[in-house]
């Protein structure tokens, strides 16, 4: 795993303890902005899962819209019987209606150790919170049910409520104040595993999904949690955005400096000023993203990179590399 500067001359951002990762009138700007975009977007989306609501749902059922004619089959509910046809063809026939359902949205956002950290602009933390808020405004429909879920040094959930409740209920959660945790890999990499257990069994089949983090709790290659990655793939619209920041891919040329090391848990003294290990930390960096990047793409899950120094709109706009 990738180790993290302790030096207090480096370029980290130290967080501040009290103060939220956004202000409340930065939170109320990426609304806005997320909303004029959605605006100019006017797109739609037919719905795939089982909220009642009053969006169009692909499940058919005992709704308001009428949908066909069919036979009659072992366990069909015989309040639907179509008795005229029925009694025309001598045949057990029932008619069925399209449900109307809310569509959901999930949003499981990574607050842990390592995403406490940032250079130049922000923590990761932080460009989370951006990501998430301005996704729960543009990747939900009008009447959608907004939730999540938030990694932190202890896991929170959100309740799905309708989209305005849901979307100012998790820009809160999400830009809550971040200080530093101490790291534990074990209790992180079980977390999520929890995390997306619940999610694999209270989430309706058919919602969106959207994972933020940088993902290193998946490093080396989680056997426990592909399986659940996968499956969650398989039931739902699934995406995840990589955060990283730029000194995870490159160090600076700074001399001797000291890094703790997460992996076995002790203070390094690394020379970044020599050209040797800076290239061994910017190839093992990558080689990290990679891993990251295919495992996921092997599970079907939509894949973005996002580093801290970018604007988390450009995301939305297509203007970034998945």
């Amino acid at each position: 795993m990738l180790n993290w500067p302790t030096n207090k001359k480096s370029a980290a951002i130290p967080p501040a303890i009290d103060t939220p990762l956004l202000a409340p009138d930065e939170i109320v700007l990426l609304i806005e902005q997320a909303d004029a975009l959605r605006n100019a977007r006017a797109h739609g989306r037919e719905v795939l899962l089982r909220h009642p609501g009053d969006a169009r749902s692909a499940h058919l059922g005992r709704g308001l819209d009428f949908e066909e004619v069919r036979a009659y089959q072992a366990g069909d509910d015989i309040r639907a019987m179509d008795w005229r046809t029925t009694a025309r063809t001598g045949e057990p026939y029932l008619k069925v209606y399209r449900e109307e359902h809310h569509p959901a949205l999930h949003i499981v956002v990574d607050r842990g150790a390592g995403m406490r950290f940032g250079t130049q602009r922000q923590l990761k933390a932080a460009q989370a919170a951006r990501v998430a808020i301005l996704a729960a405004v543009l990747e939900s429909s009008a009447h959608a049910c907004v939730g999540g879920t938030l990694i932190d040094s202890e896991l929170l959930l959100l309740p799905c409520l309708a989209k305005q409740s849901g979307i100012l209920q998790l820009a809160r959660a999400s830009a809550a104040p971040c200080p530093p945790i101490p790291h534990d890999a074990e209790k992180e990499h079980a977390q999520w595993l929890d995390a997306l257990r619940r999610i694999a069994v209270s989430l309706p089949s058919g919602s969106r999904l959207l994972l933020i983090s940088d993902f290193h709790w998946l490093l080396p290659p989680s056997h426990n949690a592909a399986p659940l990655l996968a499956h969650l793939a398989l039931r739902h619209d699934l995406a995840a955005v990589h955060i990283s920041d730029p000194v995870e891919r490159q160090l600076p040329a700074l001399g001797r400096m000291p890094f703790f090391d997460l992996a076995q848990q002790r203070l390094r003294w690394i020379d970044t000023g020599n050209r040797r290990v800076r290239e061994h930390f910017a190839q093992t960096a990558a080689q990290q993203q990679k891993t990251i990047a295919t495992l996921l793409a092997q599970l079907d899950i939509d894949y973005f990179a996002l580093s801290t120094r970018d604007d988390a709109m450009a995301l939305f706009l297509g203007q970034l590399n998945g």
